[in-house]
């Protein structure tokens, strides 16, 4: 695990590092709250970095490509952390909590945003490509929500995401191992939402539609599947990161702070069908 600090600008609220311990003091911004953005590197997650960032969080943004990560905090301004960890990995996810730990004290929010596709047909699945999906998908989203839980007050937001893919089972571009991975979180999150609403943490889990990120940049450069997928959608076009981001910032938002155990889908209109 490596981690990055962002360079501080002179316009930047005030900040005291411990060189020694790495240690980020005084870091929240106006909202006085940290968020952990696992994916941070791409896509939806990047796109959820540059939003809770506006929205006055700070930010410690986990990614297994550190440059990545690191490339999305810069540009999103002071108060914020890049961290590297495989979250498939677990003693990689204790140490990059570990750190934020060291770094920021504490942590307020956690956004579990990472995940990979699989596109293998049923019959041809081996199980090591399930064993994947999963290690990733689920695995890796429970391994991010336990180690946040340890290091959040009472009060703290979790966002999960899954996919429409566990909806419905594929039928898009995910089949079986990714459908199954997906489905999943959603249950993953209603475990975790019954069992930290005493300590009034309340867990959701986001459903994207298809959307144009860069772990897709294939399937929509293919012009026929592009156009089979916009026919599914009744608003005809795949979504963009920030739209899904923009429901990640209302869930940590007070006005979402009756919203629990709830699976938010952001597809334009496809799970209707």
């Amino acid at each position: 695990m490596v981690f990055h600090r962002t360079a501080l600008r002179p316009s930047a609220p005030r900040i005291r590092f411990r060189e020694d311990m790495m240690t980020l003091q005084d870091s929240s911004g106006p909202t006085g709250k940290v968020a952990v953005v696992v994916g941070a590197g791409s896509g939806i997650g990047a796109a959820a970095v540059v939003a809770l960032a506006a929205n006055g969080w700070s930010i410690a943004a986990i990614d297994q490509n550190l440059d990545a990560a690191r490339a999305v905090v810069d540009a999103a301004g002071d108060r914020h952390a890049a961290f590297r960890a495989d979250i498939s990995r677990e003693a990689e996810v204790i140490e990059a909590f570990a750190a934020i730990a060291r770094t920021f004290g504490r942590v307020d929010g956690l956004a579990a945003c990472a995940g990979v596709s699989d596109s293998t047909p049923f019959l041809d699945l081996d199980a090591d490509t399930f064993a994947r999906m999963f290690a990733i998908n689920a695995t890796g989203t429970f391994l991010a929500m336990r180690e946040a839980v340890k290091l959040m007050p009472d009060g703290g937001r979790i966002c999960t995401v899954s996919s429409v893919a566990g909806l419905r089972g594929g039928g898009v571009f995910g089949t079986a191992a990714y459908a199954a991975s997906k489905g999943a979180i959603i249950a993953l999150t209603k475990t975790a939402a019954r069992t930290l609403a005493p300590r009034q943490i309340t867990v959701n889990c986001l459903v994207p539609g298809p959307v144009q990120t860069p772990m897709l940049d294939a399937f929509w450069g293919d012009e026929a599947q592009r156009r089979r997928v916009e026919g599914m959608i009744p608003l005809g076009r795949p979504g963009r990161a920030a739209e899904v981001a923009s429901a990640i910032t209302w869930m940590f938002s007070p006005e979402a702070a009756f919203l629990t155990g709830s699976t938010v889908v952001v597809d334009g209109g496809m799970s209707m069908y």
